[in-house]
């Protein structure tokens, strides 16, 4: 199934759904409430709204106030041209202008109700082509769409027209690569003041470029605290080597809303000790398989220690039915299911249940 607008939606956003306008009126977890225009209320899980036929995010039902000042870095001209495509924009994926008065209809052409998004972007690429006197592909439509979703305004100024401040502002770059050395050097070693840095640094610019290189103590507070968030340069040890052995990458929301797109293995301590094999008593860790997108424990392991064998425990658990334990009902065994099977199939001796391997 092709998606027509990002798996996106926000309190106030206004969507297509079973054939009607609908108003997201809040969100809680993977829960979903709309209201309709006669004032109906509707919860769903939000991976069923998304995968319903027909669903679109068709815009943001409030008007958001333009930041002051967000253009001002844009040459002359680049700002009206932002403005002219933001217009056009908001018309694509609203089938309203921004200033358009209050009960307007869309133009045919551009009514979310009949017109699907791909020929929203056809029409506008026509009309464009017409009023500058060149082509424009619905390609380009597409890609200004998108960053129209993401950045808003912004995202229509050309991006190489952008000031680019440095990270050390007036400081020199020998200041800078000094300080970042010895926050790299910090990682394993004892956690020191912000006073301690700014000592060492400028002892070594001085040594090597002369007292003119020293900067002064606010700026370089300034610095320290712009280099040094999120790594705890100065705080927890225990946090700060926990950070340094992240792997690299960035943590993102993530949508998911189809049953096993996203799997997530998480293992936790029990509180409790128990009694292990040959009467030992100890603690166990309970590591569990996760499904995202409709929040279902598939399967878990409850062991002393947690291995990397559990992992594909847990993923054999996922795909292959349970074996029949005794006081089980004889709807559950795998040979009344209606679900169709594909692959090889065997039968085990112990308990007469057919499992599936793949």
């Amino acid at each position: 199934m092709v998606m027509r607008n990002p798996l996106v939606v926000r309190p106030g956003d206004r969507v297509r759904f079973d054939g009607r306008v609908q108003t997201v009126a809040g969100l809680s977890g993977m829960l979903v409430r709309l209201a309709d225009e006669a004032g109906g209320t509707s919860t769903m899980h939000l991976p069923t709204l998304m995968m319903s036929p027909g669903f679109e995010v068709l815009g943001s039902g409030s008007r958001r106030v333009m930041p002051a000042g967000l253009l001002d870095h844009a040459p002359p001209g680049q700002a009206e041209e932002a403005l002219w495509w933001h217009r056009h924009m908001v018309e694509l994926r609203t089938g309203l202008l921004p200033d358009a008065p209050q009960g307007a209809l869309p133009r045919t052409e551009y009514d979310p109700t009949t017109r699907t998004l791909a020929e929203r972007e056809a029409s506008k690429a026509a009309e464009l082509s017409v009023e500058l006197g060149r082509p424009v592909s619905p390609h380009t439509m597409r890609w200004r769409r998108r960053r129209h979703q993401e950045r808003g305004i912004a995202g229509m100024v050309d991006g190489r027209h952008a000031p680019r401040r440095p990270l050390h502002g007036k400081l020199r770059p020998e200041v800078v690569d000094e300080l970042q050395q010895l926050m790299s050097q910090a990682t394993g070693g004892s956690t020191r003041t912000v006073s301690y840095y700014f000592e060492r640094v400028s002892k070594t610019v001085k040594d090597k470029y002369g007292q003119e290189a020293v900067p002064k103590r606010s700026a370089f507070y300034r610095l320290f605290q712009r280099l040094e968030r999120g790594r705890h340069t100065t705080g927890s040890a225990r946090t700060r080597r926990s950070l340094a052995n992240q792997p690299e990458g960035v943590f993102d929301q993530v949508t998911v809303c189809r049953p096993g797109e996203l799997m997530e293995i998480d293992s936790t301590p029990f509180d409790a000790l128990v009694r292990l094999d040959r009467g030992v008593v100890g603690r166990v860790e309970l590591t569990g398989l996760v499904d995202v997108a409709t929040r279902t424990v598939t399967a878990a392991v409850l062991r002393p220690t947690t291995k990397s064998v559990d992992a594909a425990l847990l993923l054999a658990r996922s795909v292959t039915p349970a074996p029949m334990r005794p006081g089980w009902t004889e709807a559950l065994r795998m040979e009344r299911s209606v679900l169709p099977t594909s692959g090889c199939s065997h039968w085990t001796s112990d308990c007469g249940t057919r499992r599936q391997s793949r």
